[in-house]
Order: C-alpha cells, then structure tokens, then sequence
C-alpha cells in the first residue's frame, strides 16, 4: 500500500493502519518537551524573511538575537499570521505539550510569562492545564491542552518564595538543571557530577510541597539520584535518551533510569538527532524507539514517554546561528547540535502518529500504547497535580 506524505514505512499492513489511527485518535497523546508545533519547515519562507529583517537590528547581540526569531514566531502565530500553528497541532493528534517558561534572569521570566499567556490567550483552542483533569477535558471538548513548565531556575536565586508565584502563574514542572552547574546541583555536562546542594534539598522540598513535578532532563547523574531519593513524589526525566544504547552527556545511566522509576516517574524519550544516534544526518525514528524499548525492558512500560524537544518552533538560518554562537555557551561541545537536522519521520510535528505507528509496528498491546503515548506522563501529573 501507499504511503501518505509524512508516513514512515514501517512497512505496516492495512488492518495495522487501521489500528494505529484508531488509536492515535483516541488515546491521550502527551509530548512533555513539546518546541512545536510549529518547525520549519512548516513555516512559509515569506514568514522567515520577514522575521530575518526584523531580527537584524540585533545582530551584534548574539543572545538577543538567537532569541528573538522564535518570540516573532509565537507573536505572529497569535496575530494569525501563521496559521500553521493551529493547523500542526491538531494534525499531529498530540492532546497536550508543554508551554515553556525561560528562567534565565528575571528579564527572561517576565518575558516569557507575557508570551506564554498571550498563546492560551489568543487562541481559544488552547487551554493552560494545572490538573490532569484539565487535560482529559481538553481531550473530550476537540481542544489541546498547554503544560506550562520551565527547564532552568537562575531567575530565581535562592527566593523560594517565587516558585509559590509560578505554581499560581501555572508552572507545573521545573527542571532543577540545565547542562552546567547552578545553586540547586550539578548540570550533566558538570565535570564536577556534584548531586544537589544543601538549598537544592530545600528547593526539592518546596516543590513537593507545591505540586510542581521534579524534571531531572538537564541534570547531571548524581543530582538525578539525589532528586530521586529526596523527593517525596514521582520524579521525571522530560526529555533525555539511553546511555547504554548511544553515550552522550545528555543521555541517562541505568542506574538514573531505574531511580527514577523507582519513584514512581517517567523517563520521556526525546528525538534529538544528535543525542540518539552517532549519525544525526540519518537518524530515524526507529533510533527513537530503540531508546523507548531499552526503558521498558529496564523498567517496565509504566516508565516511559515521549519528550521529544524536536523539531523547534523556530527557522532554519536561526538555527544555524544557535548552533555556531549559542550552544557552546550553553554546555554543549562544537558541532553537537542542535542545528536543523530532524529525525527522519518526525521532520514536523504533524507526522507525530509515527510513534504509535513505530509501537503498532513493534507488537505492543493497546492498553501499552495508551499508556507509552500520554497514559504514564498523565499519571505522574494527575497524583502530583491533581
């Protein structure tokens, strides 16, 4: 049979079509490191220019003008201008993903509280999920559901007191690190692997006390371990892939994998070309559930979910610019993404049945489907959020 464009062969029968479609459309499907939905090559060229010649004024801040492409991004989507935006989400079937909170400085936190509300704003379509109550509505009324959520926490120092004012804004998962070290604990490319501090204990706490969901993505091995044993609710890893099947620093350890199951958590796979696979130029979504079946084999289907931090709701020549100026500012080492390279069969997010497709493909059940798609993450948000 015939593939439709953006359809991986998976070399599926008709009846398998079938059911992986009737699946996807009924099932809760979570991408909790969600950049989309929009990627580039789903947004117009016109778009892309115009937002080049915008953005040029700051060329000679390289911060600022990394940043500011994919804040135009958001800002026309609202104005209607991209209607991609809308048209990607609902194509992809994805239920929920995350609308992310940068926490830089305070700068940033500001900032980017004004262009996470003007998305839930601006589109009634969107709703912003603080229970796992909300997401299930979301399913049930034909709308998608945001999560808000944050993958650094410099803004806020050591001023617990402004993770109760996120908690109220929405925030309902925080990453205790990115790549390097900052006061709650050691970031994975951290060389020092120094687990959490004494104020990262006390942060972890305030968390668990709020309802905020303990990310360990960004984080290094040890931090990840001691997060697993100080928390008192499930921790997750959003977005991250399997150190034994390809060893980069962004990827976790057995021993990171089993804690975090341990707890009662979940490991989300990501699509990452560059951290799945050797070859970024030829990976494919195969790769991706490579990963997702070492998890389940490891710790059991309860375990596992999809973060898949690719692609990137942002334009190609800006991430290009990323990854030659930004990145090694960031942690990562030269040439090791991300730049504009996609995993083959989710090169947009509208080709997001692929990965139940992958799971029809590789013979697990639909009651295992359900929960590898959105059912797990949707457990760990419910007994923590509500």
């Amino acid at each position: 049979m015939s593939l439709q464009a953006g359809l991986y062969d998976f070399k599926l029968t008709e009846e398998q079509e079938l059911r992986a479609q009737r699946l996807h459309e009924q099932n809760i499907n979570v991408d909790l490191l969600f950049q989309g939905p929009l990627s580039p090559s789903a947004i117009p060229a016109s778009v892309s220019e115009r937002i080049r010649a915008l953005s040029e004024p700051y060329r000679d801040e390289p911060m600022v003008y990394s940043s500011i492409p994919a804040k135009w991004v958001t800002k026309l989507a609202a104005g209607g201008d991209i209607p991609q935006y809308k048209e990607e989400w609902f194509k992809s079937g994805i239920t929920a993903g995350n609308r992310e909170l940068h926490l830089n400085d305070m700068d940033s936190l500001i900032t980017s509280m004004g262009e996470v509300q003007l998305q839930f704003d601006a589109n009634d379509w969107l709703i912003k999920a603080l229970t796992a109550g909300d997401i299930r509505s979301a399913k049930q009324s034909g709308k998608v559901a945001g999560i808000v959520t944050a993958q650094e926490t410099d803004a806020l120092g050591t001023n617990l007191e402004l993770l109760e004012v996120l908690h109220n804004f929405g925030l309902r998962i925080l990453q205790l690190t990115y790549n390097k070290q900052n006061l709650i604990g050691s970031g994975c490319a951290e060389q020092a692997n120094g687990g959490l501090s004494n104020f990262g204990v006390r942060f972890v706490q305030r968390m668990n006390e709020l309802g905020i969901i303990v990310d360990t993505g960004h984080c290094g091995k040890q931090t990840t371990l001691d997060a697993c044993k100080v928390s008192s609710t499930p921790v997750i890893a959003s977005h991250t892939g399997v150190e034994a099947i390809y060893p980069h620093m962004r990827c976790k350890s057995d021993e990171e994998i089993l804690a975090i199951a341990g707890t009662g958590g979940v490991i989300g796979i990501f699509a990452m070309p560059w951290f799945v696979h050797e070859d970024p130029d030829h990976t494919t979504i195969d790769h991706v559930l490579d990963h997702m079946e070492y998890v389940i084999r490891l710790a059991g289907v309860d375990h596992v979910g999809i973060g898949t931090d690719w692609p990137m709701s942002d334009l190609d020549w800006s991430l290009v610019y990323f990854k030659e100026h930004i990145a090694p500012k960031l942690g990562f080492a030269p040439g090791d993404g991300p730049s504009v390279e996609t995993v083959k069969g989710l090169e947009k997010y509208s080709y997001f049945i692929n990965f139940t497709r992958g799971l029809v493909a590789r013979g697990y059940s639909d009651d295992d489907i359900a929960k590898i798609m959105g059912g797990n993450w949707l457990r760990v948000f419910e007994q923590i959020c509500g």
